[in-house]
């Protein structure tokens, strides 16, 4: 499994949101917790580079992402070593996963899933 090195941020930001709007009590929290740092000692990270800055700034112009978005697609293509029918995307966001099948990987979207 590989991941662009915010993936850890982007988890504890939407984890953190959820616990702050009441919607993550203690008991789920600690439960999310576990599995994230579970998931953590088994991926992959893709460190930031000049070639992943320049890729995810290549996908703003031609995709409808954001930033964040555009930086995780740029490092999914990075860990496919540019061949992006190599690997699967997984995501639960619809705009990442538009842009993950017009780029050629294939989507696993864990909304539909």
């Amino acid at each position: 499994m590989f991941v662009w090195w915010g993936s850890r941020i982007e988890c504890m930001s939407a984890l953190a949101r959820q616990e702050r709007d009441g919607t993550a009590d203690e008991q789920i929290m600690t439960r999310a917790l576990r599995r994230l740092h579970e998931f953590e000692n088994k991926w992959q990270e893709i460190d930031p580079s000049d070639s992943l800055r320049d890729t995810a700034i290549r996908f703003l112009r031609v995709h409808a992402l954001r930033a964040a978005d555009a930086l995780q697609l740029a490092a999914a293509f990075s860990a496919a070593e540019q061949r992006p029918s190599s690997l699967i995307v997984v995501t639960l966001d619809e705009r990442l996963g538009t842009a993950a099948r017009k780029e050629g990987f294939g989507v696993m979207d864990l909304n539909t899933e």
